[in-house]
């Protein structure tokens, strides 16, 4: 089930808001509603994969208490630890890289072991990766263990936040498990940023989609310099209003039932660097690699080999995690290249205070995404060639001119709304905050109603985060 779609949307969110503020007072019945539902969403696709999910809410609940009771006596709890690690990584391990390390294994050696071809549980990369900081962190002494089954169970399998994020950190919500307060006006901001983050989905990434899945489909002799860099650009903006409006639903459906979850988008367009831009995207990724992988592996206060060292496993390990594809892979080492290369060099700070900085990120960033838009690495290849001038086609053809007189307000408007134009407008020309609140009020209606409309007449696609 995902959050754009008519069952979502008209049968199963109602009802569970229409129960959850019933028994709202009794905060055990809310947080067993909740987890009931949570598990009921995530079902509703295949069923079996609860059973998967439950077993590692389960054996995380057991680490953390083992851990906690164990305190006292270092190498049993590290043991623990280790063990609760093995268990988690295992577990992603088994189902979302068994076939990518099958196949490579048959082509480099030329033998034919049988791929089992496993189906991947839906969100099984976010919420493997939150009961590991869960597990993690009480460890480390930075959250209290959670002695009832029920709220880990719930912490992990919140369904706002269960498919495809934000990762959201035990400590965050811990208090709010047993003791958040539901008020009116969070319910209405709440309500009023999943509705945000539905227009972005259904408006604007579902219609980009459109531009993209076209110019990629095409051959490549067809498909001018232009128009590559046209659908590269296209496809960037495509993700982010994708990932970002699925993170502002998320974020607004927890509000509703009380729950505040940390931003995991900050306008990275306005990014000057490759590493601002990570400081801006998928924040809870980031921030969850640097806490859990770079900073045990001794961060940036190391020796320069070591610096290198620890940022390559990072952003190898970040790339394997979106996907298991040589693609992914090249796409975490070429976002390490480049920022190995603004910090040895410096030229990421110095791209930060300069206006052209905003033209060197974005390059970059366009450049290394359209290896997990290409179907295979002699595909990105190919598109590079044709980006680059090294294919025989033209820089202008009349497959271009149609898809820029077609979509080309489209994709200004989808660019622009990218970017804070409306609050810098209101600072500029003054606005007052009454009629700034009627014309957001107005404004959200009316997307509102353009959104609803695209899904009712079945205009919708799987959120593409589902996929990592």
């Amino acid at each position: 089930m995902v959050f754009s779609s008519n069952a979502f949307l008209f049968f199963f969110l109602p009802i569970v808001l229409a129960l959850y503020y019933l028994v709202r007072k009794n905060r055990t019945a809310a947080n067993a509603l909740l987890t009931v539902f949570s598990l009921l969403f995530y079902a509703w696709g295949e069923p079996a994969f609860v059973v998967i999910m439950l077993a590692s809410i389960f054996l995380n609940w057991l680490f953390a208490l083992g851990i906690d009771k164990y305190r006292a006596n270092a190498h049993a709890a590290k043991t623990l630890l280790a063990l609760s690690c093995i268990m988690n990584v295992g577990l992603l391990g088994v189902f979302k890289y068994t076939s990518f390390i099958v196949t490579n294994i048959n082509r480099a050696f030329s033998v034919n072991i049988p791929d089992p071809a496993l189906a991947l549980p839906i969100g099984i990369s976010f919420f493997t990766f939150q009961a590991m900081s869960y597990v993690i962190d009480v460890y480390r002494q930075k959250g209290e263990v959670q002695k009832r089954f029920m709220g880990v169970c719930l912490y992990i399998s919140f369904f706002p936040q269960l498919i495809a994020g934000p990762i959201v950190r035990y400590q965050t919500i811990a208090d709010e498990i047993k003791n958040r307060k539901e008020t009116l006006d969070d319910f209405c901001a709440g309500l009023r940023r999943f509705l945000v983050g539905f227009a972005k989905k259904a408006i604007l990434a579902n219609n980009l989609a459109l531009v993209v899945d076209k110019v990629f489909a095409y051959p490549q002799g067809e498909v001018s310099v232009v128009l590559m860099w046209y659908a590269a650009i296209a496809y960037l903006i495509q993700v982010y209003y994708d990932f970002s409006g699925y993170s502002d639903m998320a974020i607004g459906l927890g509000r509703m039932f009380g729950f505040h979850f940390l931003e995991n988008f900050d306008y990275p367009f306005l990014s000057k660097s490759v590493a601002e831009f990570w400081r801006r995207w998928h924040i809870s990724l980031t921030t969850w690699f640097r806490d859990y992988v770079f900073f045990p592996l001794g961060g940036s206060r190391v020796k320069t080999g070591r610096l290198i060292f620890n940022m390559f496993v990072v952003w190898s390990l970040t790339g394997l995690w979106h996907g298991a594809e040589w693609t992914y892979l090249l796409w975490g080492i070429g976002f390490f290249l480049v920022q190995v290369i603004e910090r040895l060099t410096g030229i990421g700070k110095h791209m930060e205070k300069k206006w052209y900085g905003h033209i060197y990120a974005m390059f970059f960033v366009v450049v290394v995404t359209v290896l997990i838009r290409s179907e295979s690495v002699v595909h990105a290849l190919n598109h590079y060639k044709t980006m680059f001038f090294l294919n025989d086609v033209p820089v202008w053809n009349t497959l271009t001119g149609i898809f820029f007189s077609e979509y080309g307000l489209f994709f200004l408007i989808s660019v622009i709304v990218s970017l804070p134009v409306g609050s810098w407008l209101e600072k500029k020309l003054h606005v007052p905050k009454a009629a700034s609140e009627i014309i957001r009020f107005a404004g959200l209606i009316v997307i509102t109603v353009i959104a609803v409309s695209y899904v009712i007449v079945g205009s919708y696609n799987p959120f593409i985060y589902f996929n990592f």
